[in-house]
């Protein structure tokens, strides 16, 4: 008996040690299936991007690094289709014709501006013009951000048409003064804008403003306006400091089939971007390049410097045509200093006057153009993609008065 339980102990500990064995080399049969898909914390960082395959999608190709485990062919598919079905595409949009555009916006502008317009009307078709309604109509040209030289020229005008028709008929009164806000506002000044190539180059645009006046929407509608006039534009994204910039310009100029040159660095050098925009316009050989630029403020004299260094290396390649500055309507007599510090930075040769539809200060157009000797060039009235309009002096002053 004592020889057989040696006999027996060792028979029993062999199939402990069998049974323990089994699921042990189960479990790494297991992870060793998985271990190209799951990965521990030291592992090499994994380089295979796999996507979920749809029957439209076409296959991921997948590449692995040297050091890393090998794939299971059974898990990645590697076939790319010939074609490019199912790629996700971009509707281009058809911007509407720029012809009478202001216009059809007319209705909208003297909704939000018939203070000005309808408040003279009042007062100089009332019974008795004395000195208190003068003052009430030089107050109101005030309000309205005519500016206080402008304001005095044609209250003085106007006293002087009264006298001498002495007449309070409405229809007499307001033709009298639809003439006299014609002179203010100026048709003869060039509003045209220059979206013709020349001696072999792309007319060259750059759009400069402080911060949130909506440059980048500006350059969007604005590329929405010459693609409607039949135009090759390319887009520079020289905003290289707000977050998302290029990506907005990109997608405005996507909407319309026009390319946007951009760096994929954030705070990349401007006028590198900007420089290879005109330089991709030059080779592309398109009608217009428009530079997009960051929004600063006209006291930092370091951000306003560097505005002046984007100009100068673009002039390397081009004649920079237009320096459009885009003014928020809504800022009134700020948008003036605003105005006055970057003519002396840069050549403004525009302005564009956004959110006119949200303020009832239209002689804002006035004050600027006589402040600068600038003309507004296009106007802002609304969000819409469309709602960005070639001014029109005679439309803008019968939107006033409606």
């Amino acid at each position: 008996m004592n020889e057989i339980l040696p006999i027996i102990l060792y028979v029993i500990g062999a199939i402990a040690v069998v049974g323990l064995s089994i699921p042990v080399l189960l479990k790494s049969r297991k992870s060793s299936k998985n271990y190209s898909t799951t990965r521990g914390s030291n592992d090499p960082p994994a380089s295979v991007a796999v996507e979920e395959r749809t029957d439209s999608a076409p296959a991921a190709t997948a590449t692995a690094p040297v050091d890393a485990p090998p794939l299971d062919e059974s898990d990645v598919a590697v076939d790319v289709p010939d074609d490019a079905s199912g790629l996700e595409t971009i509707q281009v949009d058809t911007p509407s014709p720029v012809a009478g555009r202001l216009a059809r916006l007319r209705e909208r502008l003297s909704k939000s501006n018939n203070m000005l317009g309808k408040g003279l009307l009042a007062l100089l078709s009332s019974d008795k013009i004395d000195e208190d309604v003068w003052d009430e109509v030089e107050e109101t040209l005030l309000l309205a951000d005519l500016g206080t030289e402008p304001t005095m020229a044609l209250v003085d005008a106007l006293r002087e048409r009264v006298r001498i028709l002495g007449s309070r008929d409405p229809q007499q009164v307001k033709a009298m003064l639809r003439e006299e806000l014609i002179k203010l506002v100026d048709p003869t000044m060039d509003r045209s804008l220059t979206t013709t190539r020349h001696d072999g180059n792309p007319a060259v645009m750059m759009v400069v403003g402080v911060n949130g006046v909506g440059k980048t929407t500006t350059v969007g509608k604005l590329a929405r306006v010459l693609v409607a006039e039949d135009k090759d534009v390319v887009l520079g994204a020289a905003d290289t400091f707000r977050a998302a910039a290029a990506e907005q310009l990109a997608t405005w100029g996507a909407r319309v089939g026009v390319p946007t040159v951009k760096s994929d660095v954030d705070g990349a050098d401007p006028a590198s971007v900007a420089f290879e925009a005109v330089k991709a316009g030059i080779e592309g050989e398109v009608d217009v390049v428009m530079v997009d630029t960051a929004g600063r403020l006209q006291n930092k004299v370091g951000l306003m410097d560097e505005l002046g260094k984007v100009k100068r290396v673009i002039e390397k390649l081009a004649t920079v045509d237009e320096v459009l500055l885009v003014l928020d309507a809504t800022t009134g007599q700020n948008g003036l200093t605003q105005a006055k510090v970057f003519s002396e930075v840069v050549n403004i040769t525009g302005i564009v006057l956004t959110k006119l539809d949200g303020t009832a200060k239209g002689g804002i157009v006035v004050a600027i153009q006589k402040t600068l000797g600038v003309p507004v060039k296009l106007i802002g009235l609304g969000e819409g993609p469309d709602d960005l309009a070639v001014f029109e002096a005679e439309s803008f002053v019968d939107a006033l008065l409606n």
